[in-house]
């Protein structure tokens, strides 16, 4: 019996991946839904009996399991990078002519394929023999979350690939939910009473986001996949488009208004065409995207940056629309910035509902000429954050009235001053600014400074919220009892929570000031600090002239941080923090001209294998080194790891000198420049 089910059982999951191709690629299903649903009905049935013959891969497991934990972290074996923007005509003819330019003679019978701009989330999914086994996030390009159990969930990701795939294939592709879809979806919350999801974007990256998969599943997501990330064991393609045929036939789906076009003239006689067609496609795009065809011109043309230089996003232009600034308030930042807020009339543009723009600071509302009462046009910029664009006079009120800069903070009273040449005003309050205080925690919790494992953004804001927590020494006195209660916290979390606090009491120097957010002290200027005075003491009793010894520290600088310590209530932080037990040895004074990297510039590029790229930047900084994000002609050296991109060709350029990992492990071992 067992082996009739088993044979049954196979039959049906061929059939069925089989129907879910004909639909979800080739929209063309050769059977009506209700046949589909027998066919899933049977299947259910089966291996409800026999469930020591369920396999992971059957097309029932996309939806069942438990609700996750937690997003896991997942290091992309090929970074996911972003792509440069064009907003208008002149930008993609100056994208086209720096490609023939680097392609020299070959150019000239260039190919681009093309392909509509989908407004979703990007995700990458890993096939191993054929068969999916990791879907996560883009996050910084570098590392995602872990999303496999919420993308097993779409109906149109296939769990097994068809045909003879490469032993690892990793896709990228962008999570959609189209307009249909989410018209049903938010029609049916508001029915409910339930609260509704702004624009079809936001509502697919929650639904991928969603500790519990029954939720994702629940949602109507689609998936293109639009390229490649690591791939093991295949011939390769020469062409992208050819890459694209051969994932459809893979069984997965791709952009059925992709194309290939000739030319920059192809280009934009596509992004036309698309424009035109935008209202009525049935997910939501932001523009079109260019691709030199030939994957080995791709290769050719390589990466500057965070992007390839042979692929454009070019933006379609971004919506505008009237309405009517009803206030000016002002918002305080981390670092105390005083920043006018414009609330406005709600009004719809960009496919979503804004009420609300940034002004950046006085300079812009005095050249804009905004006033309150003012009607104004406002955009959305990369279809993303809202703006006034400019003000319309012509229809200004008589009660229309100028915006002017408090005097006080609105939060907590302090004194605003603007300093001669800033084009920022800033609260005084510091720490004892509520508005300050609950960005000024999460950078001293973030992973660059005291490095609180689980002590997010969404912890702190509960944290504040009740009162749990005002300064950064209020964390070392939270216990597990209290954080329990906690949405989403628990007593385990909460006890690992406490753990993670007490383990952070043991730091260093440079991320103790890091993480104390002093004006303009980043990590190199922390480290420079820490050398030069050795321990806090010393550096709390320099003045403004001892601090302007310090490498890279100017007059503002030195300002800011004189002004840091000599504020009481900073000083009363301390000697709370010390007062908790957090400690930090002293680091051993080093001068300058006594580092044996001093006055170099190192660049790291690609992924290293023995120790990660902050732990070999912190180790030359360490020797006196200085690392830089970019390189240049005043770089000395650049260390190339594995899949290095566009500074090492940079770097060769230049005539600049490449080190690989070895090369850069003797350096730190030796404590002396490479020969």
């Amino acid at each position: 019996m067992n082996e009739t089910a088993r044979q049954r059982m196979a039959a049906l999951r061929a059939e069925i991946e089989h129907h879910d191709y004909r639909y979800h690629v080739l929209d063309d299903p050769e059977i009506p839904d209700a046949a589909y649903d027998r066919l899933m009905l049977e299947l259910r049935t089966l291996e409800a009996q026999h469930p020591e013959l369920v396999t992971a891969d059957s097309p029932t497991q996309r939806v069942g399991a438990a609700p996750l934990a937690a997003f896991g972290e997942v290091v992309h074996r090929v970074p996911m990078l972003s792509l440069d923007n064009g907003f208008s005509e002149d930008d993609a003819r100056a994208f086209d002519r720096r490609v023939r330019e680097r392609l020299g003679d070959a150019a000239n019978c260039l190919e681009y394929s093309a392909e509509p701009k989908l407004d979703g989330l990007a995700i990458s999914i890993t096939y191993r023999d054929g068969r999916l086994e990791q879907a996560a996030t883009r996050g910084d390009g570098t590392r995602g979350e872990d999303v496999t159990a919420n993308v097993r969930a779409i109906r149109g990701v296939p769990l097994r690939l068809r045909g003879a795939p490469p032993p690892l294939l990793e896709v990228r592709g962008e999570v959609f939910m189209p307009l249909a879809g989410f018209a049903r979806m938010n029609e049916a919350a508001a029915a409910r009473g339930d609260k509704t999801f702004v624009n079809p974007r936001n509502a697919a990256a929650g639904a991928v986001r969603q500790l519990d998969p029954r939720v994702s599943a629940s949602r109507p997501l689609e998936l293109f996949i639009y390229g490649v990330g690591a791939v093991e064991g295949a011939a390769g393609w020469e062409r992208h488009s050819e890459l694209l045929a051969q994932l459809r036939d893979f069984g997965l789906r791709t952009c059925p208004e992709s194309a290939v076009v000739q030319g920059i003239e192809g280009c934009l006689a596509y992004f036309a065409r698309i424009g035109a067609a935008r209202a009525r496609l049935p997910y939501q795009i932001d523009g079109v995207v260019y691709k030199v065809d030939r994957r080995d011109w791709q290769e050719r043309l390589g990466f500057v940056s965070r992007a390839p230089r042979w692929a454009l996003a070019h933006k379609f232009p971004a919506d505008e629309a009237e309405t009517v600034v009803k206030a000016v308030e002002f918002q305080v930042g981390r670092t105390g910035a005083v920043t006018p807020v414009a609330r406005l009339e709600p009004v719809f543009v960009g496919g979503v509902t804004v009420s609300n723009a940034t002004l950046h600071n006085m300079d812009e509302v005095v050249r804009k000429d905004v006033r309150v009462g003012d009607t104004v046009v406002i955009r959305r910029a990369g279809d993303v954050i809202p703006e006034i664009v400019r003000t319309l006079p012509e229809r200004r009120g008589a009660n229309a009235l100028p915006v002017q800069l408090p005097t006080e903070c609105p939060v907590c009273g302090s004194p605003v001053v603007r300093e001669e040449g800033e084009a920022v005003a800033r609260c005084t309050g510091g720490f004892r600014c509520r508005a300050q205080v609950r960005e000024a925690l999460k950078h001293f919790a973030g992973r660059r400074a005291l490095d609180i494992d689980g002590l997010g953004d969404r912890i702190i804001d509960q944290l504040v919220e009740a009162g749990m927590v005002a300064s950064p020494a209020d964390f070392y006195a939270l216990e597990a009892a209290a954080l329990a209660p906690l949405d989403r916290m628990g007593e385990k979390s909460a006890g690992n929570l406490v753990a993670a606090i007490a383990a952070s009491r043991a730091t260093t120097l440079p991320r103790l000031l890091l993480g104390l957010g002093i004006r303009d002290v980043g990590e190199s200027t922390a480290l420079a600090l820490a050398r030069h005075f050795g321990d806090i003491d010393a550096l709390m009793a320099a003045d403004e002239a001892q601090l302007r010894e310090v490498p890279d520290v100017g007059p503002v600088v030195a300002a800011h941080v004189a002004r840091f310590f000599a504020d009481a209530g900073n000083r009363a932080l301390l000697e709370a923090l010390r007062a908790r037990g957090v400690h930090w040895p002293a680091v051993p004074v080093m001068r300058a001209e006594e580092a044996p990297l001093a006055g170099l510039t190192f660049v790291l590029t690609g992924t290293l294998s023995a120790l990660t790229r902050e732990a070999a930047s912190a180790a030359l900084s360490a020797l006196g080194a200085k690392v830089a994000g970019s390189v240049s002609k005043k770089t000395s050296f650049v260390v190339a790891g594995e899949e290095a991109g566009g500074k090492l060709e940079k770097a060769r350029a230049l005539g600049v000198q490449v080190l690989d990992e070895p090369a850069l492990l003797a350096v730190i071992n030796d404590r002396k420049p490479p020969t």
